[in-house]
């Protein structure tokens, strides 16, 4: 009776009833960003492709047509001039470190056009070993979270949170790709906020349905996973709510600095939530999960 009590008190959706749907969704958009990545590849800033980065702000509106023809006669190779923030601000990156004898020219010549803000320079041999610890870093970061949610738990459910974590992380490059944001440092640190961030929500669902199959033993898998999801629904919705005006915040008042912070922030909070209810959750239907559960069992 408290079995049944149980479900018909806290299974108010069926996360489940839909699992085809999010199958598909989530091959599809996995596959998505892979081929964008394939096709596309990333938009590296200048901390990966090495160069010169120059900041101006002015006080009245810049014209970036002016502004090129003035430094195409310095040859200074590729050359990338955008709004910065607002009409007022521009951003001129050179992918080829811009040489001393160039350099005071360079910033004599876009002087004119209003005032230095910051000069960031990158040689190729650092950019290139960004690269290589970026990619380091969140390999590392999944394989602890692998390591610990095994011993936490059992490989089922091991199994299931990277998978999910490996969704994330793919779909939020995948977007950064189609859409050619920059993709810098910055937004390294974004998806490693965001392994822990989806990590933790995964945790919370799992550590529900851990707990439901030490009580209800006979109650099957699908009505249990259902009942734990609904159970931590309300602190998986309040946390990625108020995640989500802070970063909101942060994305319309905090500059563009941090934009591409943020933004990956944004991407990352939407899509870890729907894989921890959606798709680390029926990873466990698929797999099944051990019924004997006991208080000496992983705690």
């Amino acid at each position: 009776m408290k079995t049944l009590k149980l479900v018909k008190q806290n299974t108010k959706i069926e996360f489940l009833k839909i699992r085809k749907f999010t199958t598909i969704l989530s091959v599809f958009l996995c596959a998505s960003a892979f081929i964008s990545f394939l096709f596309f590849n990333l938009n590296f800033g200048i901390d990966f492709k090495g160069g010169t980065l120059i900041e101006v702000k002015s006080s009245s509106i810049i014209e970036i047509a002016k502004v090129r023809s003035s430094l195409s006669v310095l040859d200074l190779g590729d050359l990338q001039i955008q709004n910065f923030g607002s009409e007022k601000n521009i951003l001129v990156r050179v992918e080829n470190q811009i040489s001393s004898s160039k350099s005071s020219s360079t910033l004599d010549e876009l002087r004119s056009f209003g005032e230095i803000q910051r000069v960031e320079v990158v040689g190729p041999k650092i950019s290139s070993e960004l690269i290589q610890k970026g990619i380091t870093a969140i390999i590392m970061a999944v394989s602890l979270m692998l390591f610990y949610i095994w011993i936490r738990f059992e490989w089922q459910f091991s199994l299931g949170a990277i998978i999910a974590l490996i969704h994330d992380v793919l779909i939020t490059i995948g977007i950064f790709s189609f859409f050619q944001i920059e993709f810098n440092l910055s937004i390294i640190a974004a998806l490693l906020t965001i392994i822990g961030y989806s990590m933790n929500d995964t945790v919370v669902v799992y550590d529900r349905i851990r707990e439901n199959l030490r009580k209800y033993k006979k109650l099957d898998l699908y009505s249990l996973i259902n009942s734990s999801i609904n159970q931590t629904l309300s602190r998986t919705v309040l946390t990625s709510l108020t995640t989500l005006i802070a970063l909101f915040s942060l994305y319309l008042l905090g500059g563009e600095v941090i934009k591409g912070f943020t933004l990956a922030m944004i991407i990352g909070v939407f899509i870890g939530t729907y894989s921890s209810t959606f798709i680390a959750s029926q990873l466990l239907l698929y797999l099944g999960v051990k019924r004997d559960w006991t208080k000496n069992n992983n705690i």
